[in-house]
C-alpha cells in the first residue's frame, strides 16, 4: 500500500511538472474498444482516492441500465503525456483503469480484472506470465473511402524501395516510445500496405495495456498522416490477413524460465509440454475469443501463413504452435508461440484464456502430440488424420458453438462475462447470415 501511495504522489508531481491540463481515464469493454473520460488535472487526486464515477450500462457487456453505477480508479503506473495533445495551453495525459462496482468491489466484467484474476491464479502456482504479441495492420489512403480499401503503398515483406509508410511507422514509434513502450522492431509486411511495429516482451497485464495503446496511438498518427489505419483480420480478399502472434513464456520466483530445460531434445520443460498440451487441446473452445469477428475466420484459411490445424513445431511456422529454436545462452528467450490470435480480439480476455488453458494443462500434466516439422497445408485428409490434427473453427457461428460448452471459458471470464460475450457475439453471427452482401448481388442477381 505505501509503494502504491508513493507511485501516486509520484504521478500528481510529474503531472504538475509536465503541465498536464487534463486526464484521459482509458479502460476497455468487453470487446477491447477503448473507452475514455476526460477530467481536469486537479481532480486527479481526488480520482486516486476516491474513484471518477460513470454510467456503467452505456458500455458494451458491461451492467443494466438499473445496476448502472460504476467507478473508475487510475493505475498509477500507466501515466503517460499523449504525445499528440502536447500544447502550449496544457497537456493531456493518459491512465489506464480499474473498474469498480459501487460496493468496492472490483467488476467481474473488467477485461483487465479477468486477466488479474488469471494471472494472480499462476503466481499462486509459482508462475509468472510474459507475453509478446505482434500486432499486424493495414494502412490505407482516405481519399478512396472505407468501402473499397485502397493500399498506401504496394510494399512487400522488408522491402524498402515500395515502403511509403517509413516516415509512418518512424512517428509512431516515436508517440509509442513517448508512451514508455520500448520499440523493438519496425518494418513492412507481406501485403501492399502491410505493417507491424513491435514492442518488448513482458508481464501479460503490461503487454495487454501496451497492445491496445497501440492500437488507438496507431490510429491517431495515421490520421495525422491522412491515412487509416485498420487491425482488422483480412480487409482484402486474395492477400495475407493481419494476425497478431502472441510469444508466451512463464517464469519462476526466481527469475528462471520454467519452459527451460537443457536436458530435453527441443529444450523444454515439463512446465513447457504441459502449456502447449493445454493449449492445443483447448484452442477451439477459445477460438472465439482469440479471434471473435467474422472476418477472423477469412483469415484463418490455408495458404496465406495463417495458422489453420492444431499442431506444434519447432520451426514450422504452418503450425499453430511455434517453438523458436534454442540458440546457446539464451534461456530466458525459450518461448511458444501461439500463431491464431488477430489483432481484433481484446487482449486482456485473449491472454486470460490463453494462460487458462496452458495452467490447466500443466495441472493435468498433460503431454502434447508429436512435434510436426512438415508443411501441413501439404497434408491431405487421410494424413491429417492418421496424425490426429484436427483444424480450427471454419466461422465465428462453428467456434461461438464451441464456447457454449466450454467449462473453461466459462470459468476464466466469470459468469457475467461469458454470458455477455456470447450473447453479443451470436447477435453478431445471427445478423451476418442474414445480410445480403455485395457478393451475392453480384453471383445471383442476374442469373437467377
Amino acid at each position: 500500500m505505501e509503494s502504491i501511495n508513493r507511485e501516486k504522489e509520484q504521478v500528481l508531481e510529474r503531472a504538475r511538472k509536465d503541465g498536464v491540463r487534463f486526464v484521459d481515464l482509458q479502460f476497455t469493454d468487453l470487446f477491447g474498444t477503448v473507452k475514455s473520460v476526460t477530467i481536469p488535472a486537479e481532480h486527479l487526486e481526488e480520482s486516486f482516492e476516491k474513484g471518477t464515477w460513470f454510467d456503467g450500462s452505456s458500455i458494451e457487456g458491461f451492467t443494466r441500465i438499473c445496476e448502472s453505477d460504476m467507478y473508475l480508479v487510475p493505475d498509477p503506473r500507466t501515466y503517460a503525456v499523449i504525445p499528440w495533445r502536447v500544447v502550449e495551453s496544457g497537456s493531456t495525459a493518459r491512465m489506464i483503469c480499474d473498474v469498480y462496482m459501487p460496493d468496492g468491489k472490483p467488476f467481474e466484467g473488467d477485461p483487465r480484472y479477468i486477466l488479474k484474476k488469471v494471472v494472480k491464479e499462476a503466481e499462486e502456482m509459482g508462475y509468472y506470465y510474459n507475453t509478446g504479441p505482434e500486432l499486424e495492420f493495414f494502412l490505407f489512403q482516405r481519399e478512396n473511402g472505407l468501402t473499397t480499401p485502397l493500399p498506401h503503398d504496394r510494399g512487400s515483406y522488408f522491402d524498402l524501395s515500395m515502403d511509403l509508410a517509413y516516415g509512418v511507422r518512424r512517428d509512431m514509434i516515436l508517440a509509442l516510445e513517448r508512451l514508455g513502450i520500448t520499440v523493438e522492431m519496425s518494418h513492412h509486411e507481406v501485403a501492399a500496405g502491410q505493417h507491424e511495429i513491435d514492442f518488448r516482451y513482458g508481464p501479460a497485464i503490461t503487454t495487454a495495456d501496451n497492445a491496445i495503446t497501440l492500437k488507438y496511438a496507431f490510429k491517431a498518427i495515421a490520421n495525422m498522416h491522412n491515412l487509416h489505419a485498420t487491425f482488422m483480420p483480412k480487409p482484402i480478399y486474395g492477400v495475407n490477413g493481419s494476425g497478431m502472434h502472441v510469444h508466451q513464456s512463464l517464469f519462476d520466483k526466481k527469475g528462471n524460465n520454467a519452459f527451460f530445460d537443457k536436458d530435453d531434445k527441443y529444450r523444454l520443460s515439463d512446465v513447457a509440454y504441459g502449456f502447449i498440451a493445454g493449449q492445443l487441446e483447448h484452442v477451439r473452445e477459445i477460438s472465439a475469443i482469440i479471434a471473435p469477428t467474422v472476418n477472423s475466420y477469412k483469415r484463418l484459411v490455408p495458404g496465406y501463413e495463417a495458422p489453420v490445424y492444431i499442431c506444434w513445431g519447432q520451426k514450422n511456422r504452418s503450425a499453430l504452435i511455434r517453438v523458436p529454436r534454442y540458440s546457446s545462452g539464451r534461456e530466458k528467450a525459450t518461448r511458444a508461440e501461439l500463431r491464431c490470435p488477430d489483432p481484433s480480439c481484446n487482449p486482456y480476455l485473449a491472454f486470460a484464456v490463453m494462460l487458462k488453458t496452458g495452467l490447466e494443462g500443466i495441472k493435468k500434466k498433460k503431454k502434447p502430440p508429436e512435434p510436426v516439422e512438415e508443411d501441413v497445408y501439404e497434408f491431405d485428409d487421410k494424413k491429417l488424420e492418421s496424425r490426429y490434427i484436427r483444424t480450427l473453427p471454419a466461422s465465428l457461428g462453428e467456434a461461438l458453438e464451441e464456447m457454449q460448452t466450454s467449462k473453461i471459458v466459462r470459468e476464466t471470464l466469470g459468469e457475467h462475462a461469458y454470458i455477455q460475450f456470447l450473447r453479443n457475439k451470436m447477435a453478431e453471427w445471427n445478423e451476418y447470415c442474414t445480410v445480403v452482401t455485395d457478393w451475392e448481388i453480384s453471383k445471383y442477381l442476374e442469373i437467377l
